[in-house]
């Protein structure tokens, strides 16, 4: 069975909050700047691609493109080392959009190891802004729950759509559906 793991949060939750952080100010309850208690991100992450690393036969998904959407290398890097590592880009559509030729590329070149996925909820205004991102060439909007930042489509190929919006889910769950899929 899959496992979903979500370690870590997005990169601006480690420094001092800012109206020009990645959510805003709309972003404190996730901020862990000056909190005691608190390991740092990089240990965080060291420790989540260790556990990745010992157990090569069990399939991690991480939550949030792995919690590094604003460092596509890096994910790129570990999806290299790691086969049985698996990504969703939940609630991150404001850190991919704003980097689209990047992005693009990653997108098709890992279409096998990406799914949608949100913790947002299921509103309109929520797939709209990813069908929206993924789907079309359309250039400077914003995305829902994005403070300020603009995005850029990613006019993704039909092929690469259907993985990450359910293929790959398929694939990767079908044994917890009792075959249903």
């Amino acid at each position: 069975m899959p496992i979903s793991i979500h370690v870590s949060d997005m990169e601006d939750c480690y420094y001092p909050l800012t109206a020009t952080s990645d959510l805003g100010t709309a972003g404190a309850p996730w901020n862990v700047y000056g909190k005691e208690g608190i390991w740092p991100k990089a240990e965080i992450l060291a420790t989540r691609n260790r556990a990745v690393a010992k157990h090569p036969n069990t399939i991690f998904v991480g939550c949030h493109v792995g919690n590094l959407s604003h460092d596509l290398g890096e994910v790129s890097r570990l999806l290299d080392l790691y086969p049985n590592y698996h990504i969703d880009i939940s609630a991150r559509a404001w850190d991919i959009g704003r980097q689209p030729f990047t992005a693009r590329k990653f997108f098709i070149k890992y279409a096998d190891r990406i799914m949608f996925g949100t913790d947002l909820g299921p509103s309109e205004q929520m797939y709209r802004g990813w069908f929206r991102l993924l789907e079309t060439e359309d250039e400077f909007f914003r995305v829902p729950d994005a403070a300020w930042w603009m995005n850029y489509g990613l006019n993704l190929p039909d092929e690469v759509l259907q993985k990450i919006y359910y293929l790959n889910a398929t694939r990767l769950f079908k044994d917890m559906a009792g075959g249903a899929w």
